[in-house]
C-alpha cells in the first residue's frame, strides 16, 4: 500500500522545511509541491526536498496549448527526483500526448507518472451543468476525461474517491487514481465539496492519497500523519 501523499501548502520554504523537520529522519514521505510553494520557491524547493529523502509529486496542473505544455514537461522533467505531475484532462488530446512526449524527451531517462485532472473536489453539479456547461453528471465527465487521458499516454487521474470505482471499471488496474479532498469524516469541508475518508478511498480503489489540511493544520502532525496512514493502509 502506498504511502498518504502531504500536501505541503505552505507560502514559504522555511514553513514547509519546518515542517518536514518535525518527523523522525529516518520517515520516507511523499509529498505535494503544489503552485503556492513552487511559485513562493523556484525549483530550488525540489532539491531540498529530495535531499532529505522524501519522494516528490510536482502538483502544477498545466493547462494551455499542447507546445507550450510539452516544454514545459520537458524542463520539469530535467529538474529530476520527480515522481508524478499533472495537467488538466480539459486541455485535450494533442495536449495530454504533448504533455506525455515532453516528460519522455529527458535526457536522464526519468519517468514520471502523468496524471490528469479531472474534475476537482471543489467542483459540485450545479457549477458543471451551469458555469462549466458541461451536460451530464461529474461521474460521466469525470470517466470522460480519464478515458481521454488513458488514450492519450497518461498514467493516471486526480479525481475524487467518489469516482475511482467507476475509473478503474473504465480504464483497466494500472491506470493510477490519485484521490484529494480527503478528510477523517465524510461530507463536504469548507471549500471541498466531493470528499472521502481514507477507509472510503482504499475501498474504491485509490492509489494514492493527497492529504493537506488534516495533517499540515492539525496540532501535531506527526501524529495526524500516522492516524490517517494507519487509517489509509488499513
Amino acid at each position: 500500500m502506498s504511502l498518504p501523499i502531504i500536501a505541503l501548502d505552505f507560502e514559504t520554504k522555511t514553513k514547509a522545511l519546518q515542517f518536514l523537520h518535525e518527523f523522525p529522519k529516518d520517515e520516507h514521505l511523499f509529498v505535494k509541491i503544489g503552485m503556492e510553494l513552487f511559485y513562493q520557491t523556484g525549483p530550488s524547493i525540489i532539491s531540498e526536498i529530495s535531499s532529505l529523502g522524501h519522494d516528490i509529486f510536482l502538483d502544477l496542473k498545466l493547462h494551455d496549448i499542447p507546445n507550450t505544455v510539452q516544454r514545459a514537461m520537458h524542463i520539469i522533467a530535467e529538474m529530476g527526483n520527480i515522481k508524478l505531475t499533472t495537467i488538466h484532462a480539459a486541455g485535450g488530446s494533442h495536449m495530454i500526448a504533448a504533455a506525455r512526449a515532453g516528460l519522455d524527451t529527458t535526457a536522464s531517462g526519468q519517468k514520471i507518472q502523468l496524471l490528469a485532472i479531472t474534475q476537482l473536489t471543489s467542483t459540485a453539479q450545479t457549477q458543471l451543468n451551469e458555469e462549466q456547461k458541461i451536460p451530464g453528471s461529474i461521474r460521466d465527465s469525470v470517466l470522460n476525461y480519464a478515458k481521454l487521458a488513458q488514450n492519450n499516454g497518461a498514467n493516471g487521474v486526480v479525481a475524487s474517491g467518489l469516482e475511482v470505482h467507476d475509473i478503474k471499471q473504465a480504464t483497466d488496474s494500472k491506470f493510477l487514481c490519485v484521490t484529494p479532498g480527503i478528510r477523517l469524516q465524510a461530507g463536504p469541508d469548507k471549500d471541498q465539496t466531493r470528499v472521502v475518508t481514507p477507509e472510503t478511498a482504499r475501498q474504491n480503489g485509490s492509489d494514492f492519497i493527497v492529504v493537506g489540511r488534516p495533517i499540515t493544520q492539525a496540532v501535531d502532525h506527526v501524529a495526524a500523519y500516522q492516524e490517517i496512514k494507519k487509517r489509509w493502509q488499513g
